[in-house]
């Protein structure tokens, strides 16, 4: 609506500027088909509400495939059919009662014409009876359960996904909002699984999966079909801090993270929306959920820009400021703001057992410790020390023994480059092994047990783009393949490629040679013959082994 850009300029940004592989569109339109042929960008296309009782007909459902997919699919890569959007909420009996028959006989159709990969689904309004004391107690009213046993079943057998519209925006409660936008809060454990929440999305997530679970079809899969947070609203929780934090940790939940009772799992999400709408009627949120303004400017950075960052830009710095607990914040706000910060990528290992800032029996110190790292890494904020009021800056330094809270190089001013000469972190972690370490060589390249996970050859560069923005927004330490950083290439410093398999690696040895983790979503490749392409893999043997 309003002055949006055309198809083809859309597809065109998202394909140069974004690492955006896969986009849901609310038609068929065949010009936005047309612009994305040939650009490997995955799209999902709706079957309107209206046109659902006539595609019950399994001709008619082959009519609609053989005009909005057939002349597409070998260039476009078209990924899920959506049948209509959140049916139940019509209240159209009409509608509701030939949804399945509809996405029957599109399956049908699709079958017969030798697409059988183009998945059939529909997405739903959030509509379990949600308990938020015990999302795994989740459970269907008695009135939608016939229905939904019919939608389950059909995905049963198609392998399709259970697809539904998650939007904590419009469950927030105004006494608790931070919960339903990844801030710090007070977190809730499921008194039945003893699962612990710090978010309402994972929250809503579990409900969902315990409600298809109850009703025996926990095989299935799940897709949410859109999710986001508007950056203005007529409510103060709206701003593009806000829903830049919210869409970014939505991201990370789209890199197989999972929920508490979803480890790990793969789930296709879709954020809602790419741009502003100035033009629509409604609300002010209704017109301000889009990344990008229509000129194609960022709202906000929620880091899907190619080179851009993974959330706000931040910088660290000390200047003689820190952030601690306030003296009277409790012990539940203390493990609140803990589990927060370490669910934001922040490494916090150090305050884990082992840690050099690891004290059992002192939570208040290890709260500090982590919301500090935060506070610096937002640039010493303000704001980024609230942490629902339990935080508190001080100019008194408040690091004991070992545990050095903040370090006094990371606060350098200038370049990139001036904080990061040294061999050692400030924690005694090497930067990289140079040889220094006692008992410690570097650069054997069979610690690795012969397994290296590298980039594959047709791995496109914005596949690589992704990869390196997703493991770095992960906790792994990036700065050396950085420029300025010690195990940076000079040599190479354009090869895209090479950076990224040095990181991928990284992460696949962190995560013990898994296949898994190495998959990223089909780029990378485990090899067992020594990659030395000049002395880069050295480099990384040396980084690894410390």
């Amino acid at each position: 609506m309003g002055n949006l850009p055309s198809p083809q300029q859309v597809v065109d940004f998202i394909k140069t500027k974004t690492n955006i592989n896969s986009v849901k569109i609310f038609d068929a339109n065949p010009d936005i088909l047309r612009a994305l042929s040939g650009t490997g960008i995955d799209v999902s296309i709706m079957v309107p509400n209206g046109n659902i009782p006539a595609l019950a007909s399994v001709q008619n459902a082959r009519q609609w495939v053989g005009a909005n997919v057939l002349p597409f699919h070998q260039q476009t890569k078209i990924k899920y059919i959506c049948v209509g959007n959140e049916i139940l909420l019509t209240k159209d009996n009409n509608l509701i009662s030939n949804l399945v028959p509809a996405m029957q006989s599109l399956y049908e159709a699709l079958k017969a014409s030798g697409l059988p990969d183009i998945k059939v689904t529909t997405p739903h309004a959030f509509s379990v009876g949600y308990n938020q004391n015990a999302p795994s107690e989740s459970r269907f009213n008695n009135d939608q359960k016939d229905f939904y046993t019919k939608i389950l079943e059909f995905h049963r057998q198609a392998k399709s996904p259970f697809m539904f519209n998650a939007y904590p925006y419009f469950m927030v409660d105004p006494k608790n909002v931070n919960y339903a936008m990844f801030g710090p809060s007070n977190s809730i454990t499921d008194y039945k699984t003893k699962k612990t929440y710090n978010n309402m999305f994972d929250a809503v997530m579990d409900a969902t999966y315990s409600g298809i679970s109850a009703l025996g079809y926990g095989d299935v899969d799940i897709a949410v079909g859109e999710t986001g947070w508007p950056s203005a609203c007529d409510a103060s929780w709206c701003t593009p801090q806000n829903a830049a934090n919210y869409n970014i940790n939505i991201i990370k939940r789209a890199q197989n993270i999972g929920t508490p009772l979803m480890p790990n799992r793969h789930i296709d999400i879709y954020l809602f929306a790419l741009f502003n709408e100035d033009g629509k009627t409604g609300s002010t949120a209704e017109k301000n959920w889009g990344l990008f303004k229509p000129d194609f400017s960022p709202v906000y950075d929620a880091g899907v820009l190619r080179g851009g960052n993974t959330g706000p830009p931040t910088s660290t710095h000390s200047s003689g400021k820190w952030c601690v607990a306030k003296q009277e914040a409790t012990d539940k706000q203390l493990q609140a703001n803990i589990d927060w910060v370490c669910s934001q990528g922040t490494d916090c290992k150090d305050i884990s057992p082992g840690g050099i800032c690891f004290d059992n029996n002192n939570i208040k110190s290890r709260s500090s410790f982590i919301m500090n790292v935060y506070y610096q890494s937002k640039g010493g904020s303000e704001e980024a020390c609230n942490f629902s009021g339990s935080g508190v800056v001080t100019n008194t330094n408040p690091s004991t023994g070992t545990c050095v809270i903040k370090n006094v190089e990371d606060g350098k001013p200038g370049p990139t480059v001036e904080k990061n000469w040294g061999l050692f972190k400030p924690d005694f972690s090497p930067v990289c092994d140079v040889g220094v370490l006692r008992g410690v060589t570097g650069g054997d390249a069979q610690s690795n047990n012969g397994k290296w996970c590298v980039a594959k050859q047709e791995a496109t560069d914005a596949q690589l783009g992704a990869n390196i923005e997703w493991v770095c927004s992960q906790g792994i330490d990036c700065k050396p393949i950085s420029p300025g950083g010690t195990c940076f290439d000079d040599n190479n410093n354009n090869n895209l490629k090479t950076r990224v398999s040095f990181i991928m690696n990284v992460y696949y040895q962190s995560k013990g040679k898994s296949d898994e983790a190495c998959d990223f979503s089909d780029s990378g490749i485990v090899v067992t013959t020594t990659p030395n392409t000049s002395t880069w893999y050295r480099r990384f043997e040396k980084f690894r082994s410390g």
